[in-house]
C-alpha cells in the first residue's frame, strides 16, 4: 500500500462507509442456512453436510456457478425463507460498514418452480423494513430478468410485478450471457423504462465490449454490471469514463470464476487509473468467498490501492446508487469526517 501497512488497511476498510451495488440475494445463501431451510421445508439436498456441499463450490465458468446456484434456491418456499435470506445478508453488510444496499432478486427462479412472485418479494422487502429499523441500513430492490430465457418471460415477470412497483428500484439482467446479448430484452427494458424503473444489465463480464455498447445504446442503463473487458476497447473507455457511468466490479466473483487468474491482475486500478467509475461488490458472496469487506481486501491487497483510491471507491458506492442526491449527502459527508478522523499506528 502506499500509505497505509497492512493492519491500517484492514482496519481503515472495515470502518469506511460504503454501499453495495451488485449483489444476487438468492447468492447469499450460506451452505448452513441452506441447509436449516432444507430441514425446515423437508426437503433432501443431493449433499451429506455443510462440508461436502462447500466443496462443491468449485467453478470454472459462469454456468458452474449457475447450476448450483439454481439448485441452492430450491430451498427457499416461504415468505419467512426470503425475510430470514435477506436478513442474514443485512447483518453481514452491516457489520462491514455498509450503509445501504441496491439487491438483485430473481423472480423467475422461483415462479417458475411454481412459487407466487408475491412470496419471494414480501419476504425480502419485511428483511428490508427490518434491517432499516433495526440496522440502519438502507436498500432498494432491483429485479432482474434471466436472460437464458426468452423476452416474452421477461414481460409475463414485469406484469407480476406492477402491484409492487412502488417498491422496486430498477430492473437487471442476469444469468448466462454469452450467446444471450442485452438486444434480446429491447423491448422490455424500453416498457420498464416507461413504467419509470432505473435499468443496470451484466454485460463484460464473459460476453465481450460489444455487449457494453447494447447495454448503453439499446437498453439505455443507468449502470453496468461488472463491466470487465470494456477495457478492450479504447473507445467504450473513453465514452464510460466521459459518462461517468458506473461499473459495479465484483473482485472475487472475477477470481472465483476465472475472469481473471489472479487478484494482482485485476483491472480494477487501471479502471480507476483511466477515470472510470467503479465500485467494489460481492455478487453472490456465499459462493464466491467473500462478503463486500472480503472482496474490498482482496482487491486493495491484490492491485495495490492507496487511501485515495479507496475513499474514491467509497464515493463512488453512494453516488453511483439510486439514492437522490441529498440522500447520498450524509454518506458523502461520513466518509469524509471518517477519513479525515482515521488515525494509522
Amino acid at each position: 500500500m502506499q500509505d497505509l501497512a497492512k493492519a491500517d488497511l484492514e482496519r481503515f476498510i472495515a470502518g469506511l462507509p460504503k454501499a453495495e451495488l451488485h449483489m444476487h440475494i438468492e447468492g447469499s445463501l450460506e451452505p448452513e442456512l441452506m441447509f436449516a431451510l432444507a430441514k425446515r421445508n423437508s426437503i433432501d439436498l443431493p449433499y451429506a453436510s455443510v462440508e461436502e456441499l462447500r466443496k462443491a463450490y468449485a467453478f470454472s465458468r459462469l454456468q458452474d456457478f449457475l447450476d448450483i446456484y439454481y439448485q441452492g434456491a430450491q430451498v427457499l418456499l416461504t415468505v419467512a425463507d426470503f425475510h430470514d435470506l435477506g436478513m442474514a445478508y443485512f447483518k453481514r453488510l452491516a457489520a462491514d460498514g455498509g450503509r445501504h444496499a441496491e439487491i438483485f432478486f430473481d423472480p423467475q427462479t422461483h415462479t417458475d418452480r411454481g412459487l407466487p412472485f408475491s412470496v419471494a418479494i414480501d419476504g425480502l422487502l419485511s428483511a428490508m423494513g427490518e434491517a432499516e429499523a433495526t440496522l440502519g441500513v438502507t436498500s432498494k430492490l432491483i429485479l432482474c430478468f434471466l436472460r437464458h430465457l426468452d423476452e416474452d418471460a421477461a414481460f409475463e415477470t414485469l406484469e407480476q410485478a406492477r402491484p409492487y412497483l412502488h417498491r422496486i428500484a430498477g430492473v437487471g439482467l442476469d444469468s448466462s450471457e454469452l450467446g444471450h446479448p442485452p438486444s434480446k430484452f429491447a423491448q422490455v427494458f424500453e416498457a420498464a423504462a416507461n413504467l419509470g424503473l432505473c435499468r443496470v444489465a451484466h454485460a463484460g463480464e464473459e460476453g465481450p465490449p460489444a455487449y457494453v455498447w447494447e447495454a448503453l445504446d439499446v437498453l439505455n442503463v443507468d449502470r453496468i454490471d461488472h463491466g470487465n473487458r470494456s477495457l478492450e476497447d479504447p473507445r467504450l473507455v473513453k465514452r464510460l469514463a466521459a459518462e461517468q457511468m458506473t461499473l459495479t466490479v465484483c473482485p472475487l466473483s472475477n477470481l472465483k470464476l476465472c475472469v481473471v487468474d489472479d487478484m494482482t491482475a485485476h483491472p480494477l486500478k487501471s479502471m480507476l487509473d483511466l477515470g472510470l467509475k467503479a465500485t467494489i461488490n460481492s455478487d453472490d458472496p456465499a459462493y464466491f468467498g467473500g462478503y463486500l469487506n472480503d472482496n474490498w481486501i482482496a482487491a486493495a491487497r491484490g492491485v495495490g490501492l492507496d487511501r485515495d483510491e479507496l475513499l474514491t471507491l467509497a464515493r463512488n458506492s453512494f453516488t453511483g446508487s439510486f439514492l437522490k442526491p441529498e440522500e447520498q449527502a450524509p454518506h458523502l459527508a461520513a466518509i469524509d469526517a471518517y477519513a479525515a478522523g482515521f488515525t494509522a499506528h
